[in-house]
């Protein structure tokens, strides 16, 4: 993996060598990255892994066509026919009116912020074994588990470079630190699993093995003795554990890609009140130490924290620069990317703003609700907004978290769900996408 300097100028020379092959615009992007992993159970070691790999993609345009290579070999050789390949593919390719890089005048400019996201220094082998010991002792102390899936501890650093023929060249580093424990209550038939994990940017910022460890005892002990609730519709609670997710189809729905081949059901929605008056939804590229902090996009543009969502009010698309022309708006700051391909928009720090009433509150809004804690495949159709997925999770009476239920279905359409759910006041930003309990007043909850 190269350092900052040495991989912004990787891609720097890349550009020059496309350049100097004919091509009317190339840009080039570097990723490398290195993890290093532990993995204990029932307290002996299992395995010790360590990873490492770099990338180099270059995007290069003749005229309206383009065509996207990557190789892992950064040797001369190698990229000399890195760039051959591309120009004799993109001398091919079908001519698009909406190719092209970003605004040269929407470029960000050194010097970037500093997020915060890389720390110095060498992972320890020792002190990641003892802190994935530490997780499965913790859990395995909680009553009620019988048998241990493992813990585990890793540490990584990646390095991102960017350049293009438009002026602009750019590059940042960072690191991460992990740490889960998964464990079994019960025997038999009746046996549950669950599982706690955590990750930062800081080994100061991660949680405790011991309460990472704890918590997933808790977890699997109160999935035992699960019931069955009465098919019907009901109200449903998203605790933070998946509440995320429903923020991952908003982001798919507004995606500039998708607006433009008219394949969202939020298609026709720019202007409108898609949620209810209350909700904020924010992306936030810049925050100190965030999972996806970055200082500029996959094309280069400036970032900023931007309202998605204003008091119930969709205000913006996501959209990189081919999207963007298509629908005839400037790039949002959204792009991201891999060695190979063209840019696509995504969130960066992605998250529903506290709302007015706390989760107990909303735990008790009604006298019977189901909170769901799990889900499982993937029933979401993205064109109508149908959603479907199975689900487990718990029972809440008067307010009150009961019994536990598993081999149950949630279904309803996103516009109303998005169009009714409450935010609770529990928000952590934990993740990258991030949500606190959410309450959506009624769903339907259906029973194999």
């Amino acid at each position: 993996m190269l350092y900052i300097d040495e991989a912004r100028a990787a891609a720097e020379r890349l550009v020059d060598r496309a350049l100097s092959a004919g091509a009317d615009a190339a840009d080039a992007f570097y990723s490398g990255q290195s993890s290093t992993s532990v993995e204990v159970r029932l307290g002996e070691l299992e395995h010790v892994g360590r990873s490492e790999g770099e990338e180099i993609g270059l995007r290069l345009f003749v005229g309206s066509r383009s065509a996207s290579v990557s190789s892992s070999d950064l040797s001369t050789e190698a990229l000399g026919e890195l760039v051959v390949r591309a120009g004799a593919m993109a001398r091919e390719a079908p001519e698009d009116p909406f190719a092209g890089l970003a605004p040269s005048e929407l470029l960000a400019s050194a010097p970037f912020p500093d997020l915060e996201s890389f720390e110095d220094g060498e992972p320890d082998l020792p002190a990641l074994r003892e802190r994935a010991l530490a997780a499965e002792r913790a859990a395995l102390g909680v009553a009620g588990i019988n048998n241990s899936g493992g813990g585990s501890a890793g540490a990584s650093a990646s390095t991102v470079a960017l350049a293009t023929s438009g002026g602009f060249a750019g590059a940042y580093s960072a690191t991460g630190y992990s740490c889960s424990a998964a464990v079994i209550a019960g025997e038999g038939l009746s046996m549950q699993r669950d599982h706690a994990w955590h990750s930062a940017r800081h080994l100061a910022d991660l949680d405790s093995a011991e309460e990472i460890g704890r918590l997933a005892g808790i977890r699997a002990v109160a999935r035992l003795n699960p019931v069955r609730p009465q098919s019907g519709p009901m109200p449903v609670l998203f605790d933070p554990r998946v509440s995320h997710t429903l923020l991952g189809h908003f982001a798919g729905a507004i995606s500039g890609a998708s607006v433009a081949r008219k394949s969202s059901f939020l298609q026709d929605r720019l202007g409108d009140r898609v949620f209810g008056e209350g909700v904020s939804i924010i992306d936030d590229p810049l925050r100190l130490r965030g999972l996806r902090s970055r200082p500029f996009d996959g094309e280069g543009l400036c970032v900023k924290r931007t309202e998605m969502i204003a008091g119930g009010v969709l205000l913006t698309w996501m959209a990189a620069s081919a999207s963007a022309r298509q629908l005839g708006i400037a790039p949002t700051g959204h792009a991201s990317r891999g060695g190979a391909g063209a840019p696509r928009a995504s969130p960066s720090n992605f998250y529903i703003a506290t709302g007015r009433r706390s989760r107990d509150e909303l735990l008790a809004a009604f006298p019977k609700a189901l909170l769901v804690t799990e889900l499982i495949g993937h029933g979401v159709n993205g064109v109508t907004g149908d959603y479907s997925r199975g689900a487990a999770g718990f029972l809440v009476e008067n307010g009150e978290i009961g019994a536990a239920v598993e081999e149950i279905t949630i279904a309803s359409n996103l516009s109303d769900m998005f169009a009714t759910l409450e935010p609770a006041s529990d928000l952590e930003l934990r993740r990258g996408v991030d949500a606190p309990t959410l309450l959506v007043p009624e769903m339907t909850v259906g029973t194999a």
